[in-house]
């Protein structure tokens, strides 16, 4: 399963992005799917033009489909920088979303920094307690699991101020 529902204190639903783990262990035993109650049919980001850096397929693709319920236009998930740049050259992203370590090892450090000096605002996704980063290089550094709803709450911001530029 994609995203996993909860209960919050009003037993209303609520979503998480999982991590990788939690991602491969549900799609074992449940099959590929995704819980998009809250979220179906929504145009919160229509026409936003998201890059997505993740070099997990299931946690990707969970991302990904929670983006285009959205109404996001998504680029990704790109599992390399080679691969991320290739789509920012193409059409450049109003925003990133980045896993800090990707395929075989690499890390996306240069990569926000070429994001950076293009004036795309990164947003950090990554399974890792710690990550050092200097102030002001991106966004925000979300843990995952990241629950859909703080997912949102950092993005929309960040969408709304490019989408007005």
């Amino acid at each position: 399963m994609a995203c996993e529902a909860g209960e919050t204190v009003d037993d209303a639903p609520t979503l998480t992005l999982p991590s990788q783990t939690d991602a491969m262990a549900r799609e074992s035993q449940t099959g590929p799917g995704i819980h998009e109650r809250s979220v179906s049919g929504s145009s919160e980001l229509k026409d936003a033009r998201i890059l997505l850096v993740e070099d997990s397929w299931h946690v990707g693709n969970a991302i990904k489909r929670l983006l285009r319920a959205l109404g996001a236009d998504v680029a990704g998930p790109a599992a390399t920088i080679a691969d991320a740049e290739r789509l920012v050259a193409e059409r450049a992203p109003a925003v990133a979303i980045v896993d800090i370590n990707l395929r075989d090892g690499e890390r996306a450090n240069t990569l926000i920094d070429r994001l950076q000096q293009q004036r795309i605002p990164v947003v950090v996704i990554t399974g890792y307690t710690a990550v050092s980063l200097p102030p002001g290089k991106v966004e925000a550094i979300l843990q995952k699991p990241v629950s859909v709803e703080k997912f949102l709450e950092v993005l929309r911001p960040i969408i709304a101020r490019q989408m007005n530029q």
